[in-house]
């Protein structure tokens, strides 16, 4: 008798819903010693993360052989010289997975000498792990990676209180550190932080909730992993698209391969080609499987243009109505990670999306005392150092704020001779308007360019993105007060009370304004659903749909939302509601 054959449905559904999870990249910082690789080999153990060879590895170890707890360090302190010297050294990135979600973790040094790899760890995560000794509270290097962390952007910090077994698991110690923390936090004006007393030694709070502390009611490390927001890596809702490659296979076909770098492209959108600032459509997208009707973030893809314009390797396609800056004189915070010190007006390679340029420091305007966030006078910034330089290029590069957009506002520093990356840099701001403005003082010519206010300045100063939040009226006050209150720029309207032109009209003044807009409605039309949908797109929330919530719950989840419109300041930091 045949065997009846083996249906593929339910495992090719698998494989779907498989590559369908969120990934979450996160990077582990602390100082040395505060058990960062051990927390990690617990996480993956207890997560069922680690294959069974790799334990019977650890298991039969020199460090193993006598009776007693494992060494999870050994399963990610993968060098010789981190196993015989008992540290980390290198980035050891190591993959897991959950029914929730997928995970790239950083483990990185705790060691001073070795900040430059912490920086190099967190600069794709969009969480960091913070670890804290219980027995030591917070030491310097504690300090330096948090500085680090926010400097990067890096939106959620996740604050391991460890070794609360060494402590009694006293809650005491934890509220104290927990404190500690929250106000260098708020120092730092960083507002995403969770604190969470574990010991990964013993596996407390890791994976599974501690008998130890039943006073602690808040999720454990990997639940909190599982449930925090991701935030993009560009708040740009408008097309960035840097060229890597022109493929031409034969006279037929002409595309250009890159990867989006903000917003989401569609066939038939409008672009412009920097820096000819030709402009043309998109005709279709390609890919190895066929056509695509758009590409979003971070997609990689090949566009075909409706006209032949003359793009290369390191041009961009962008949105007309809403360019980049284009500009070779700009401000930055570099990383320095060479062993030779920065060096004025020397000539190094600057490597910025696809685009490769020469450039020199002409300035260097602070370095940064990460110890105590004091800005200090210096003429070089050497190895591990932080700070605030002036860069002009030999042609122009095509940038929004590093506040905005993590591609398209960071960049590295490269020795021609060597070969070696010898920075890492963060863009802050234009300089070329400034110096047009300081010689408008000197002439007296008034010069109307350098004088345009962009809309990613706007939300950079207002520290969020725009929105649209459909509301019930009855809670529409009540809502603005918790968004005004939290630090976000908020109008209501009443959507009622105004005409399908007169909507649209002031909902483009308050969109280019950087507003979240608040329109209050008992219900609302097809047509003026169009208006709303039509202004902001994707940031577009509606919670009307959703009123059966009670209006402690709608305003929680009206909160959260919002939340998720922050950026980091230009120049400095979101502000902390």
């Amino acid at each position: 008798m045949l065997a009846a054959p083996v249906s593929t449905a339910g495992f090719e559904q698998f494989l779907q819903r498989d590559m369908e999870k969120e990934l979450l990249r996160f990077t582990t910082a602390g100082s040395v010693d505060d058990g960062k690789s051990t927390l990690i080999g617990r996480l993956l153990h207890d997560a069922k993360a680690v294959y069974e060879d790799q334990l019977a590895s650890v298991m039969k170890s020199r460090i193993n052989r006598s009776s007693g707890p494992i060494d999870f360090s050994l399963l990610t302190d993968g060098l010789r010289a981190e196993r015989e010297q008992g540290i980390t050294i290198d980035v050891a990135y190591r993959h897991f997975a959950t029914a929730r979600r997928k995970f790239i973790i950083a483990d990185t040094p705790g060691h001073e000498q070795y900040t430059r790899n912490m920086a190099t760890g967190a600069s794709t995560a969009s969480l960091a792990v913070v670890l804290v000794d219980a027995t030591r509270g917070l030491l310097p290097q504690t300090r330096r990676h948090s500085y680090i962390a926010s400097l990067l952007g890096l939106p959620n910090l996740l604050v391991a209180i460890n070794k609360m077994d060494l402590v009694g698991y006293r809650e005491e110690v934890f509220v104290r550190l927990r404190d500690d923390f929250l106000a260098l936090a708020d120092q730092l004006n960083i507002t995403a932080v969770q604190c969470v007393p574990v010991s990964a030694l013993a596996g407390d709070n890791i994976v599974n909730r501690s008998r130890n502390m039943p006073w602690y009611s808040g999720p454990t490390l990997l639940e909190h992993l599982e449930t925090v927001p991701i935030r993009p890596a560009s708040s740009i809702t408008a097309i960035r698209f840097p060229v890597q490659y022109v493929i031409r296979p034969d006279a037929a076909f002409r595309g250009f391969a890159g990867q989006v770098s903000g917003g989401t492209i569609r066939s038939g959108d409008a672009v412009m080609a920097l820096p000819s600032r030709q402009s043309t459509r998109v005709q279709s997208i390609v890919m190895f499987g066929g056509e695509l009707d758009a590409a979003v973030l971070s997609q990689s893809a090949t566009l075909k243009l409706e006209d032949e314009i003359d793009i290369s390797r390191g041009d961009m396609l962008v949105s007309p109505e809403a360019p980049p800056t284009v500009s070779s004189q700009f401000t930055a915070m570099v990383v320095w990670l060479n062993e030779l010190p920065l060096q004025l007006h020397r000539t190094y390679l600057l490597k910025h999306t696809t685009r490769q340029v020469k450039a020199a420091v002409t300035r260097i305007q602070y370095r940064v005392d990460v110890n105590n966030l004091n800005h200090e006078s210096t003429e070089e910034v050497s190895m591990n150092g932080i700070a605030s330089v002036e860069l002009e290029t030999s042609s122009p590069l095509f940038f929004d704020p590093y506040a905005l957009s993590r591609l398209t506002g960071s960049f590295i520093l490269v020795d021609a001779l060597s070969n070696a990356t010898v920075g890492a840099g963060m863009i802050q701001k234009d300089l070329s308007r400034h110096l047009l403005v300081a010689a408008e003082d000197v002439t007296g010519v008034p010069d109307t360019d350098a004088r345009e206010v962009t809309s990613q300045e706007r939300i950079a100063r207002n520290g969020h993105r725009p929105a649209i939040l459909l509301v019930p009226n009855p809670v529409a006050d009540a809502a603005e007060r918790t968004l005004f209150d939290s630090g976000l720029q908020t109008l209501v309207l009443r959507e009622n009370e105004m005409s399908s032109d007169a909507l649209a009209s002031l909902l483009s003044s308050l969109w280019s304004a950087a507003f979240v807009v608040l329109v209050a409605v008992k219900d609302v039309s097809t047509e003026k659903r169009r208006i709303l949908q039509a202004a902001a797109g994707d940031s577009l929330f509606d919670f009307v749909d959703i009123a059966n919530l009670n209006s402690k719950e709608l305003l929680e989840q009206i909160l959260l939302h919002a939340e998720s419109l922050r950026v980091r300041r230009a120049g400095g930091f979101p502000r902390r509601g």
